[in-house]
């Protein structure tokens, strides 16, 4: 009689252990379908996004290709001199500057 006790709440233990695990399994089984079905939204919204990237590349690929300062090297070198001239323009500037301060400094200090 003892051992059909122990025996008895061995095997009721162990219904009520795999009860447990087993819905457990079953919840963790319902939030991944769940997940899954959330990323499987977020892709599709994810797919639009990315089409709609594509086209705006391609029209900015478009007006890139219009822009392009090396088709025409005439121009290239034009833009090229226009910058340095600037920037030679401000190399003066700064340079003036610098000589005035310096020439400021050398009243305060003689």
């Amino acid at each position: 009689m003892l051992w059909f006790s122990v025996w008895t709440v061995l095997v009721l233990a162990t219904m009520v252990g795999a009860f447990a695990v087993g819905r457990d399994l079953w919840r963790k089984a319902r939030a991944l379908l769940d997940e899954l079905g959330r990323a499987s939204e977020v892709f599709g919204e994810l797919a639009v996004q990315a089409a709609a990237l594509a086209d705006a590349a391609a029209s900015l690929e478009a007006v890139r290709a219009a822009r392009d300062p090396f088709a025409d090297p005439v121009a290239a070198r034009r833009a090229r001199a226009t910058i340095h001239g600037r920037r030679a323009q401000r190399r003066s500037a700064r340079e003036e500057r610098n000589r005035a301060t310096t020439e400021s400094w050398g009243r305060f200090t003689h």
